[in-house]
């Protein structure tokens, strides 16, 4: 398969493509300093401000190697627009999202060790610490196997967060699965994933879990979103 072939993006959206290329093209380098990832597994897009565009990493490519240059332009049903790369293998599954969900700015998807092996066991990660309740709203949910390469898998992802506040799901055999308003949002739910399923492992090896009471997951959440922070 050859790579897409160049074409010009709308000059009302260049500034905004070319920034995102940058943010984008830093935010992987998150991934594996937060050991989220092995050699070019995982990617990270973000969704074009005012338009059906969204800025995704190249396929296959080093993380070592990239710079903004690599990452590629595509269209809201996958289809590169733009970039001298063919698109993550991920891409159709992104794409989706941000058609299904216009809240989503972007998304992230890693396999990070623990977080994958809750989803090897297709089992949620009870929300059992505050960590949880602050970020997540509640458990960990897990979403539908689906093979990589179309769609399957943004329609599980969409499907398993209705009616969730959990940025995170756990795709079944495969992996994890974050959004936000935007890809820092994304990249941070990730670290985040892999750092209460590492704890909440822990703990399940000393004995049975004991989930936090509903309300002071409420709280707590709310606390988080509303009043933490500056």
């Amino acid at each position: 398969m050859t790579a897409p072939t160049p074409t010009a993006v709308p000059e009302e959206h260049r500034e905004e493509v070319e920034r995102l290329r940058a943010l984008v093209c830093a935010l992987h380098a998150e991934l594996p300093r937060w050991n989220l990832v092995t050699w070019t597994s995982g990617n990270v897009s973000a969704r074009v401000t005012g338009a059906d565009l969204m800025v995704i990493k190249p396929s296959g490519v080093s993380y070592d190697d990239l710079s903004p240059a690599d990452m590629v332009v595509c269209d809201l049903d996958g289809r590169p627009v733009e970039g001298a790369h063919k698109p993550s293998s991920d891409t159709a599954a992104h794409a989706y999202v941000y058609r299904a969900r216009p809240d989503v700015g972007g998304v992230a998807h890693t396999h990070s060790p623990y977080a994958t092996a809750w989803a090897a066991r297709g089992e949620a990660i009870p929300c059992a610490i505050t960590a949880m309740a602050d970020e997540f709203g509640g458990d960990i949910p897990v979403g539908p196997f689906a093979l990589i390469g179309g769609d399957d898998i943004g329609r599980g992802v969409v499907a398993t967060l209705e009616g969730h506040r959990s940025p995170a799901v756990l795709m079944r055999g495969h992996g994890v699965f974050t959004v936000g308003a935007g890809a820092r949002a994304a990249v941070k739910a990730a670290v985040m994933c892999e750092d209460v399923a590492r704890t909440v492992h822990i703990a399940r090896q000393g004995g049975p879990l004991q989930r936090l009471p509903q309300e002071h997951i409420d709280a707590l959440h709310d606390r988080y979103q509303n009043v933490y922070g500056q």
